[in-house]
């Protein structure tokens, strides 16, 4: 694995009040050390990966707080502050008055070799956006991808270096970063501006970014995007879809729209009206998932995975890790769409119990429904409720007309696996009844067709008899009165085969109406 040199722990260290830092330097694992917590009136503590250490038996006197901040650089506006020539970050906690109360003193490495399971991406000239939990690698990995760059492939790399993380403080750089240049920034609120001047000022080729967190450094990412420079850098969020979803930083992957589509186009796309659309193209080309130190999943072509999100879709990564070779080992994962879940796991319980008789009651999915209200309506029917927290698992989903509206994510989801779904104009306990009562006629005694055979599988065949004569005929063509849900069930007969339908009618006799449009 990547070999950790530089870490400049003894610079760290001797910051330290003389009665934590040798009880430190005692642990034999100190090299491992993550950082040193310090609070006034509490016991010091160390951090390691699987362990905390109490340090000292002696409480944290203010004399301690200011012992160590004599000893390090000036805090900025972020409330970090740095030890010159080195990575490592110490960040205060301040009480009302903005006295200093509290330190974290967090160890910086340079780790050489972690740009390893990237490097073809990073080399490739295409702008790359790292997301991750915190701690998790993203900016040792920045680090690393200014050193490649500018020492292996001569490039101009700047650097925009808002808390001195990727570079380290004082005024020269750490060597960590090769021959990229550093700017630093005086306050995180004009990162944005730093970045613009980077670009104006110093012709780069690539620009290196850490934490792009704002709308202002999401424009400014997007105009030096369009001037031809390549671009690396993080962002907040663990994975594509979260960023999708980020109002603020929705930009970088395209940005996100509301399209209202003509009848013959939703038609055609089998979709709502309705739509959202990426808005333009994505700032970043590829967007790296990092799941640990040593293995990340990858999207190489950002404005085609934006676009299969948006339709409902499930996409397709590319998984990377390190090998215990030290070689990098790729698999592309394909996409398990909620549909074929659904298949998938019918057919197992098919293989598994084929004598079985098909279930009764469906598997609900209550979004936006109170489900108090609806085990009650259920209990007052007497009904065998079956309800389900997966939306993979469900038979049909149950939501209120006002959620139907909003098109939330869940709801696209069950209607991309062509899940039934029964809207309700509000779940009051009578409405619900109503609904038990349409779902389970049988065990309410409502089933008008009792003992006359699988009601279901008629009204389907009969569905699927009447697709055949609208299509000869070009005339509608009327089915039997059904309750709600299983005139749903022959909506979607027609429309998989591109054939128009309407409820007609009046409870108990509304039916469905099969013709070209």
């Amino acid at each position: 694995m990547p070999k950790v040199t530089n870490d400049d722990l003894d610079v760290l260290l001797e910051i330290l009040p003389p009665h934590i830092r040798q009880p430190l330097c005692q642990q034999e694992d100190v090299s491992s050390l993550l950082e040193v917590v310090i609070d006034l009136g509490r016991y010091p503590e160390a951090r390691f990966p699987n362990r905390e250490v109490v340090l000292s038996s002696q409480e944290v006197t203010q004399d301690d707080i200011d012992y160590i901040t004599s000893r390090i650089s000036s805090f900025g506006d972020d409330n970090r502050a740095g030890i010159e020539r080195t990575l490592h970050r110490i960040s205060a906690i301040r009480n009302r008055k903005g006295k200093i109360v509290g330190l974290s003193c967090r160890v910086g490495r340079a780790v050489y070799g972690t740009i390893q399971i990237i490097e073809d991406l990073v080399q490739s000239g295409q702008s790359v956006l790292l997301l991750g939990r915190p701690g998790i690698g993203k900016t040792t990995m920045l680090r690393e991808a200014a050193r490649v760059l500018s020492d292996d492939m001569k490039k101009r790399v700047v650097i925009v270096d808002t808390s001195n993380e990727i570079a380290g403080d004082g005024d020269i750089p750490h060597p960590a970063i090769g021959h990229s240049r550093r700017m630093q920034v005086s306050t995180p609120t004009m990162q944005h501006a730093v970045m613009i001047e980077a670009v104006e000022n110093h012709m780069p080729e690539v620009i290196i970014i850490d934490e792009i967190g704002t709308e202002l450094e999401a424009q400014a990412a997007r105009t030096i995007a369009e001037r031809g420079v390549q671009l690396i850098g993080t962002a907040h969020g663990n994975t594509l879809e979260n960023l999708m979803l980020n109002p603020t930083l929705s930009d970088l992957v395209g940005g996100i729209q509301s399209v209202t589509l003509g009848d013959e186009e939703a038609k055609r796309r089998g979709t709502q009206k309705t739509i959202l659309e990426r808005k333009s193209p994505p700032t970043f080309s590829i967007v790296v998932e990092i799941q640990d130190r040593y293995k990340v999943a990858v999207h190489p072509d950002v404005g085609e995975a934006i676009d299969e999100l948006l339709r409902g879709q499930q996409v397709a990564t590319e998984v990377r890790w390190l090998n215990e070779d030290d070689e990098v080992s790729i698999k592309r994962e394909e996409p398990v769409t909620v549909k074929e879940k659904r298949i998938e796991k019918y057919t197992k319980e098919r293989s598994v119990a084929p004598a079985c008789k098909k279930q009764a009651t469906p598997r609900l999915y209550p979004f936006g429904i109170n489900r108090i209200r609806l085990e009650q309506a259920a209990e007052e029917l007497h009904v065998p409720l079956n309800i389900t927290d997966d939306l993979r698992n469900a038979d049909m989903m149950i939501t209120s007309k006002s959620y139907y509206r909003r098109k939330a994510q869940k709801i696209r989801d069950a209607e991309t696996a062509s899940l039934p779904v029964y809207v309700l104009r509000k779940h009051t306990p009578m409405q619900l009844k109503q609904m038990l009562a349409t779902i389970y006629p049988a065990a309410v005694g409502l089933n008008k067709n009792e003992g006359k055979g699988d009601t279901l599988d008629s009204a389907i065949k009969e569905a699927e008899v009447a697709v055949d004569k609208a299509l000869e005929s070009n005339e509608s063509v009327e089915l039997g009165p059904q309750g709600a849900y299983i005139r749903r069930l022959q909506h979607i007969v027609a429309e998989r085969n591109n054939l128009s339908s309407k409820s007609l009618g009046k409870e108990p006799n509304r039916r469905v109406s099969i013709f070209k449009e």
